[in-house]
Order: C-alpha cells, then sequence, then structure tokens
C-alpha cells in the first residue's frame, strides 16, 4: 500500500465514479482500475461494489475512507514539513548568550526572528563567550551571541552586530563621581571590580588600563553587570561596564565616560562549516539590525 493507491482510493470514493475520479487525477481510467484492484487484493477484501452506473463504497471501504483521508493529510503535513525544514522555517535553533546581551542584542534580535520565523523552537542558553565557542565547536548549540574579540575563533565564522564602549562605573561619594568625563589613568589607585578570568571583558578592561599606563588593583571579580554594579554601590571599588548594559544604574552609582573610551564589540558565532538553514537565517537576521561589516574568523 502506498500514498498513490490512497489517493486514488478516496478520490474514487468522492466521486463513485471511475470516468469522473480519473478525470479529477488527471490520468486514464486503466490506471486507476488496475491500482484500485491491486489495493483490493492487499487489502483481501473489496473496498468497492461496482454497479453499471458507478461504484459504492463496501463495509470495508466505508471504514477504511477517514483512515485513508488522514493519512494523506499527514503526509502532506509531512511535505510541508520537511520544506519548511529546508528554509529554515521550522525547526529548533540552539543559542547561547553572554549575559550582557539580554540589554540590547536579545531584545533587538529575538522578537522581529519570532515574528519572521514562528515555526522555529527557540533554546536560549546564558552562558560566557569562551564556553559558547567551546559548545559551539561540541555542537552542543547552533549559533552563539558573543563578546569580541574570542580569544580563540579558529573554526568558527564571526560577525559583529553590535558596538558599544566601556564606562565608568564610580560610587556617589568617591571624588570622582562629580566629574562629566575622566581619564582612566586618574583611577589607578583605586580597588576594580573586574568581570570573572573567564570572561572576555576581564581582558578587555586588563588590557585598557595597561594601556593607560598601570595595572588594577583587583578588589572583586563577578560575572553579570548588575552584580559589579552592585557591589560598586557598597563601596568595593570601581569598575569598567559596557554602557549599553547600564540602564538600570542602582542608587549610590555614578556612570562617567572615559576620556578615551575603550570600544567593544559583540557578534555573533558559528561554525564556519555550518550548513543548517536556520542558523543562516539567524545571521542573516541579526546582520540586518547592524551596519557593522563582517570580521574574519
Amino acid at each position: 500500500m502506498d500514498l498513490r493507491q490512497l489517493l486514488y482510493f478516496t478520490t474514487l470514493a468522492d466521486t463513485l465514479n471511475f470516468h469522473r475520479a480519473a478525470e479529477r487525477l488527471n490520468i486514464s481510467q486503466p490506471p486507476l482500475t488496475v491500482a484500485i484492484r491491486k489495493l483490493e487484493q492487499e487489502l483481501g477484501t473489496a473496498l468497492f461494489i461496482r454497479g453499471a452506473r458507478g461504484v459504492s463504497l463496501t463495509a470495508a471501504g466505508e471504514a477504511a475512507l477517514e483512515p485513508a483521508r488522514a493519512t494523506l493529510v499527514k503526509a502532506q503535513e509531512v511535505r510541508a514539513s520537511v520544506r519548511e525544514g529546508q528554509t529554515g522555517e521550522r525547526g529548533r535553533l540552539r543559542i547561547g548568550f553572554v549575559g550582557s546581551a539580554i540589554y540590547d542584542l536579545l531584545p533587538r534580535i529575538i522578537p522581529l526572528y519570532r515574528r519572521r520565523y514562528p515555526r522555529v523552537d527557540l533554546v536560549l542558553e546564558d552562558s560566557t563567550s569562551i564556553d559558547i565557542v567551546r559548545r559551539i565547536r561540541a555542537r552542543e548549540l547552533d549559533i552563539g551571541l558573543v563578546r569580541l574579540p574570542l580569544v580563540d575563533s579558529s573554526g568558527l565564522a564571526i560577525r559583529a552586530v553590535e558596538r558599544d564602549e566601556l564606562v565608568a562605573a564610580i560610587p556617589s561619594s568617591s571624588p570622582f563621581a562629580s566629574t562629566s568625563r575622566l581619564q582612566l589613568k586618574a583611577l589607578a589607585a583605586e580597588p576594580f571590580i573586574l568581570h570573572t578570568r573567564i570572561s572576555v571583558l576581564h581582558l578587555t578592561v586588563l588590557m585598557a588600563c595597561h594601556d593607560a599606563g598601570f595595572a588594577p588593583r583587583v578588589a572583586q571579580e563577578a560575572t553579570q553587570v548588575h552584580t559589579i554594579l552592585s557591589l560598586v554601590q557598597s563601596g568595593l571599588g570601581v569598575a569598567l561596564v559596557p554602557a549599553k548594559t547600564t540602564r538600570n544604574v542602582p542608587d549610590g552609582v555614578r556612570l562617567v565616560r572615559l576620556a578615551e573610551p575603550p570600544r567593544i564589540e559583540s557578534g555573533i558565532a558559528m561554525s564556519n562549516e555550518v550548513s543548517n538553514p536556520l542558523v543562516r537565517n539567524f545571521a542573516a537576521l541579526a546582520a540586518e539590525t547592524s551596519d557593522i561589516d563582517c570580521i574574519s574568523p
């Protein structure tokens, strides 16, 4: 039994006439007659009662009709799902993202993606850039929103999609809190609260301080920006944080722009051998939201 036989059977059941059924199927009548006869032989019973003016369904034919129609509908759904899978309109996309992405990147990209690809199931996982890269290589994630530059981008395709700068987060009680713009080297004697060592931002802040002529005295490390701001609020030190992640600054913390602010970028990372249309579609949509050119791996 195959789908063609079921199609012939349901069409004949609808028309109850071999000639009209053949016309609807756009075939000649003999192949239809042969197909129905073979189907009945396979099932071991007659599905139709033949008469001079047409046919009628037997009890077995009546019982088989609805399951046959349902099977054809399911087959159409399978075909549609395959087509949508080929074009990246259906499936499951696993996305890793750094914590700072929740402030701008995710709200900008995800709603647009869901509107354009409503049949795709998104699995979002918060992690660090280093771990996201590791999991993409292990095929545990399909794509990642990461901080750039990556320490090791071998085997990955990278596209920058967001540009930002670091600002100084300072306790309101500090003398530096009253200034409108600050030289980074002015903070050389202050204790610093840094992102954890597995974070790209950890290295970025160390390099910025090095370029300013000093090595920061690290008082504390933390993973999330809101935690770092809370520690600044507690008076444990100062910090350099991405400007776009500071929309909700706690009381007792003042943000001060730097005279020569270190520039930072965020982007998408994926395997450079990617063939998954879901990934390609997400990357293309993310690029639509940015005018930053592609960065070579």
